[in-house]
């Protein structure tokens, strides 16, 4: 069975201040490889007076591409402890590039781990992390009486309602977590008298944000 992964929903950026260093922190949302460069490369055009434009990558639901760059800072201080901060929060397609600006005071090594580490938390922090669930869409078609008996399952079932159309009939679209889909159906077939006509889409990944469905 699919398991739930977290993304990136929005881009977002944080700044951190570290011994007059500046470390802003640029967070994007990626689906490719070739997304993740670009983004990276208009972040180095838009600071190209800046010591560092540092970077790590993460794609994929199983991280099938994850990529860092130290970007001239000392081999392992940046691009790889920004990428441990993705790994470890499960955070997948996403770009984030920290810009450092130095602020004429050496860090040192570990100074400049943590500094970097730091940015990155603080960009997740005021970002929007959208968790998606494996699950499947479900389109029902009832007669006016079995409208309120649907809502009042989905309600208690944890079913999301995403539209309803109301015609001659009611089209009611639902998503639903995958392990509790067979369930959901035949509830609703219960509850209707098998009268509802219920269409199943193929799995796919939905999340959710501020109650509304994120497919």
């Amino acid at each position: 069975m699919a398991e739930s992964y977290k993304i990136l929903y929005e881009e977002a950026t944080a700044e951190i201040v570290e011994k007059k260093s500046r470390f802003i922190a640029y967070l994007k949302p990626v689906n490719t490889e070739d997304e993740a460069a670009e983004f990276i490369e208009t972040i180095k055009k838009k600071h190209w007076d800046a010591r560092h434009n540092c970077s790590a990558v993460v794609i994929g639901a199983k991280n099938e591409f994850s990529r860092c760059s130290d970007d001239g800072e000392p081999s392992g201080t940046a691009g790889k402890p920004m990428l441990e901060v993705l790994l470890g929060e499960q955070i997948h397609n996403i770009a984030v590039v920290v810009t450092r600006y130095f602020g004429g005071v050496l860090l040192g090594t570990g100074g400049l781990v943590r500094a970097y580490q730091r940015a990155v938390k603080e960009g997740l922090a005021v970002a929007k992390i959208l968790e998606k669930h494996p699950g499947y869409q479900l389109t029902i078609h009832t007669d006016y009486n079995g409208l309120g008996k649907i809502q009042y399952l989905a309600e208690q079932e944890g079913a999301y309602l995403v539209d309803t159309i109301y015609a001659e009939d009611v089209t009611i679209t639902l998503m639903v977590i995958s392990d509790g889909r067979d369930r959901f159906v035949k509830k609703v077939t219960e509850t209707t008298g098998g009268r509802a006509k219920i269409d199943i889409s193929e799995e796919l990944f939905f999340g959710l944000l501020d109650k509304k469905v994120i497919l």
